[in-house]
């Protein structure tokens, strides 16, 4: 076929789906304004003042007004969501049956399926089918369109033994994956829902129960996959997840930064996105991206050993050995000493008693110990109820209790892990010295600015730990309640819900009495690098949750995968698990990928190593300079590699540097704030950059924890071109390169 003849029948077919999606976006837009209408109706007619007082009778309108007002807003939300092309799809099937796939279903006035969801039944072959198994499909058609345009086309065909598989459906494009593959990258992800691969559909629909674990190897899809997992398990579980909720968990605030568009793409919001120190703000109040600068400090509070540590510091007793409780019964003197008291305190908190919740517990043994050592003629003068108001009404027993059995606020405990001394004694032979030295250093350098402690992302894992061993402080009894009506005489008409004038909106636990949120499905990224004392915080927010868990072994910063693999067991239990690997990488050009793939498997045999299937003719450049003259060399490279690529940049640099880099990266010559970013190691995890200079590669693979496996994850971020700048007194080679 002729250029001339290629280009007419490229015209045609663009001219073919653009009339067709322009009808799609006619019937979208009435089904918008139809929802609008129902929303501005339901006001209407159920408009009520908050001035007046609810009468019995405006229940029933109230409450069909709320239903009325509740399912156009939640329509509209699907409607009025931004769509990178609502329509991406096209199956021509044997029988002459056509069917368009969008992000969402849209159906004409007579209720007829225009475009059908990705994720429904109807749409699985779009993903499914292969020439080997067509499905019924002659041919697959991607469109590529941006908002309502369509810029071009992609086909696939299936079966050319169909007879409709002639002139009638001609074959346009080299595929649409190949083409998204080239696509220059921006600052956050994209959806990938128009170029799903059939092991990636298989994951994407697997069943919701139990535990889904997704495997593979950099660029194999593993996060854009468990994100289209999230929007097919709301789509086709809609009653179960959609009042359960769903959580997505990542490494970190960048990541989720990065990842945060894609539901919303695929027609779903509700999600709740939290990265791994974000996810505890529930309790706390707030989160924290940073990193112990010290590898082996963090490794620790990851660790199991944590909790029995965070126990004993919980019952720490507050009382001096020369302290006594002395109370005054009719001139007879009652006292207990620091040994009594001690025994009194391990009693109350034996088994999983929390502290804070078991100060009345604890008061009511105080006064059982007391009249066990009450004279028999006191007894006989006064009734133990009687007994009880003497001894604890007057202002010398409070202050005792409160100094006794605070009300204690997990930071304030945590920060006594300064303490060398008393760290030394809660871990006994679990730490050595060394371990002890570095753990209580963190601790002392988090809480060195008291007024606001700089905790890190391995902190607030324990932070939740010690709020779920205390329990949370018991609400004021004295807190005012809120008056339902308003107290100014305004005369502005509100809407008033039901649950407005019955419920009592004051601040409350949850319904199960923890303070911390729960889901019913849970998705885990990034997830071999989730320490034990994570896994235990995640499981707090999903204790009856199904689960989806993505990851690979040999890209875990955390170096023990027994206690991980023990932590997912104790999730998992015998519930259900199913397990899905993807073995293509997608991201990586291969050039890229041979040297990290040589890299890791020198230092991890065992790594799974995925299949690049893409080639460039680009080979990595692998560059060396001295400290001094390290920013040069950086602006030199980043111009050359700025203009080699489209889109976006990745310089990713050991911690150590990173403050410094910093600062001097905006006076480089070549810098270009729109297309490049600055990560530390660990942060780069799970993004993906056309370019990325990974400077001084051996610094990364010594300061990270997990070492080597972090470094391997930075050599497999580009998806065009890597270079590798190494650092070096002498300007010579790392060792990390002497090795291959």
């Amino acid at each position: 076929m002729s250029d001339k003849t290629q280009e007419s029948l490229l015209k045609r077919e663009l001219a073919h789906e653009q009339a067709f999606v322009d009808r799609v976006y006619r019937e979208l837009g009435i089904a918008i304004e139809q929802a609008r209408n129902i929303a501005t109706e339901s006001r209407a007619r159920f408009l009520a003042d908050r001035a007046d007082w609810l009468r019995e009778e405006m229940g029933t309108s109230l409450f069909e007004r709320d239903a009325f007002a509740y399912q156009a807003a939640k329509r509209l939300a699907i409607l009025d969501a931004e769509h990178e092309g609502l329509v991406f799809g096209r199956l021509d099937l044997s029988g002459d049956d056509t069917r368009y796939i969008g992000r969402i279903g849209v159906r004409d006035e007579d209720y007829e399926p225009l475009v059908m969801d990705w994720r429904a039944p109807a749409a699985e072959p779009f993903y499914r089918a292969t020439p080997a198994n067509p499905m019924e499909v002659i041919r697959r058609r991607v469109l590529h369109c941006r908002d309502d345009r369509v810029t071009g086309i992609e086909d696939d065909l299936l079966d050319d033994s169909s007879p409709a598989a002639a002139d009638s459906l001609p074959i346009i494009g080299e595929g649409a994956l190949m083409a998204a593959l080239r696509r220059a990258r921006g600052h956050q992800m994209r959806d990938i829902v128009a170029t799903i691969q059939a092991e990636q559909d298989e994951a994407i629909r697997a069943p919701h129960s139990g535990v889904t674990i997704i495997s593979g190897g950099p660029g194999t899809g593993k996060t854009v996959v468990a994100l289209h997992r999230a929007a097919y398990l709301l789509y086709t579980y809609r009653k179960r997840f959609g009042n359960g909720g769903v959580l997505v968990v990542g490494p970190s605030p960048i990541f989720m930064h990065y990842i945060e568009r894609v539901l919303p793409g695929l027609g779903e919001d509700s999600v709740t996105l939290r990265s791994i120190g974000e996810l505890a703000v529930d309790v706390l109040g707030f989160g924290s991206a940073r990193h112990d600068l010290d590898a082996a400090a963090e490794i620790i509070k990851g660790s199991q050993t944590m909790v029995p540590i965070l126990r004993r510091l919980s019952k720490l007793n507050n009382i001096a050995p020369s302290q006594r409780l002395r109370v005054v019964i009719k001139g007879e003197v009652i006292s207990l000493d620091a040994h009594e008291l001690d025994v009194i305190r391990t009693g109350v908190l034996s088994g999983r008693t929390q502290a804070n919740l078991a100060q009345s517990q604890a008061v009511r043994a105080l006064i059982d110990a007391l009249w066990d050592k009450t004279p028999e003629d006191i007894k006989d003068q006064v009734t133990r109820g009687a007994f009880t108001d003497l001894a604890t009404g007057h202002t010398m027993w409070d202050e005792f209790v409160a100094d006794w059995w605070p009300i204690v606020d997990a930071e304030d405990l945590l920060e006594r892990l300064a303490d060398e001394t008393l760290l030394a004694r809660l871990a006994g032979p679990m730490l050595n010295s060394d371990q002890v030295e570095a753990l209580s250093a963190s601790f002392a350098y988090a809480t060195s600015t008291p007024s606001e402690p700089n905790w890190s992302v391995a902190d607030i894992a324990l932070l939740d730990e010690l709020t779920a061993i205390l329990g949370p402080k018991p609400k004021s009894t004295e807190e005012d309640a809120r008056s339902l009506f308003a107290e100014d005489g305004s005369d502005v008409a509100e809407l008033v819900t039901i649950t407005d004038a019955l419920t009592d909106i004051r601040d409350s636990e949850h319904d199960d009495g923890e303070p911390h949120n729960t889901f019913a499905h849970v998705l885990v990224d990034e997830a071999q690098d989730i320490t034990p004392m994570q896994w235990r915080m995640l499981k707090r927010r999903g204790p009856q949750a199904s689960w989806t868990l993505v990851g690979d072994s040999a890209q875990s910063s955390y170096p023990y995968p027994k206690e991980t693999a023990q932590a997912i067991n104790e999730i998992v239990g015998r519930g259900e698990r199913r397990k899905f690997r993807l073995s293509t990488n997608y991201r990586s050009p291969k050039e890229v990928f041979d040297l990290a793939g040589r890299y890791i498997q020198l230092h991890f045999p065992d790594a799974d190593i995925p299949e690049a299937i893409r080639a460039t003719g680009v080979n990595p450049l692998l560059a060396s300079t001295t400290p001094d003259e390290l920013l040069g060399a950086l602006d030199y490279n980043l111009g050359v590699l700025l203009a080699q690529v489209e889109g976006t940049v990745g310089i990713i640099v050991p911690a150590s540097l990173f403050a410094t880099l910093y600062d001097a990266l905006p006076r480089l010559a070549s810098f270009d704030a729109t297309r490049v970013s600055l990560l530390d190691a660990l942060q780069a995890k799970g993004l993906e950059f056309d370019g990325t200079i990974v400077v001084a590669p051996d610094a990364i693979a010594a300061e990270a924890p997990g070492g080597s496996r972090v470094l391997y994850v930075d050599l497999t971020r580009a998806t065009q071109v890597l270079v590798t700048i190494d650092v070096n007194e002498g300007g010579e080679p790392g060792a990390w390169r002497a090795e291959l």
